[in-house]
């Protein structure tokens, strides 16, 4: 079976809050465990810094956005 894609993370993003938490707090590890291309890394990692400053609630829901206009639709 092969490593996890970036379908893979959108949908679990969409499901399960621990985890978009978990995204939002230490991107680097979580996106450790999947295949994403540089372009795909990139967006997450620039979604994932642009809401700094609001809480990891805030965070976790505008990264859900992007994720969800980006790939889901």
């Amino acid at each position: 079976m092969g490593r996890l894609g970036i379908r893979d993370l959108v949908g679990r993003a969409m499901i399960d809050k621990g985890f978009i938490v978990e995204l939002v707090r230490d991107p680097q590890t979580v996106l450790a465990d999947y295949e994403l291309s540089t372009e795909e890394r990139a967006a997450i990692m620039q979604a994932v810094g642009r809401t700094t400053s609001t809480s990891d609630r805030e965070r976790a829901r505008a990264l859900q956005i992007v994720l969800m206009k980006r790939w889901a639709t």
